[in-house]
């Protein structure tokens, strides 16, 4: 029998499925983002952009899957990605910064995000 999943879920929306190594628990991988905050009103779900690894001058995130060097909504995110892979996170506040919000006050507390990503590489 599956496990039943109870709590704050995300939504994964896979715009292009990769074809390259899958991204697992464990892995290094590199990504590029661009986060907004979630705005359901918007045509397309976004409201203010507060973060990207496109802008000039920027790189790729790179970290270790499954290790808490991100929010967990990109854990759960994230895994089972392919590399060339993109996809849209819709990320619950219990599953991005909660009620405290991000440092530096750029993500409100209690603030559900939404992510474009896309797989670059997995080590």
């Amino acid at each position: 029998m599956p496990p039943v999943v109870t709590g704050p879920k995300i939504e994964i929306i896979d715009s292009v499925v990769g074809k390259g190594k899958e991204a697992v628990v464990g892995n290094e991988v590199r990504v590029n983002y661009t986060g907004w905050l979630h705005k359901p009103v918007a045509r397309n779900g976004r409201g203010r952009k507060f973060d990207s690894s496109l802008e000039a001058g920027r790189t790729p995130l790179e970290f270790r899957l499954g290790a808490g060097q991100v929010i967990k909504g990109w854990e759960q995110g994230v895994a089972g990605m392919k590399v060339g892979g993109k996809r849209t996170l819709i990320i619950p506040s219990e599953l991005a910064y909660g009620k405290r919000g991000a440092p530096g006050g750029m993500i409100p507390p209690d603030a559900d995000l939404i992510f474009d990503v896309e797989l670059l590489g997995v080590k």
